[in-house]
């Protein structure tokens, strides 16, 4: 993976993007040495998306399950417990 200076990506934004779109690469940007971004190309960022849909209807479907083992708990019996 490359680094680039924020300064520097200003500079040569569009030969970064076609380095990511076209070249698969991935481009993390710094600014005062910290990582603070990554520029990454549309497929692995609709990738990405798809897994964390993905991870999150899990999670739905775990809890649902927790639901009907467990049953719920009225928000009004919380906001007495909670003192609001």
């Amino acid at each position: 993976m490359t680094s680039v200076p924020l300064s520097q990506a200003r500079e040569q934004l569009p030969d970064i993007v076609n380095k990511v779109a076209y070249g698969n690469k991935h481009i993390i940007l710094t600014r005062r040495g910290k990582k603070v971004a990554a520029i990454v190309s549309i497929e692995e960022l609709e990738f990405i998306e798809a897994l964390e849909d993905r991870i999150d209807l899990e999670d739905a479907r775990k809890a649902l399950k927790d639901i009907k083992k467990q049953g719920t708990v009225s928000w009004k019996k919380i906001k007495s417990e909670l003192g609001i």
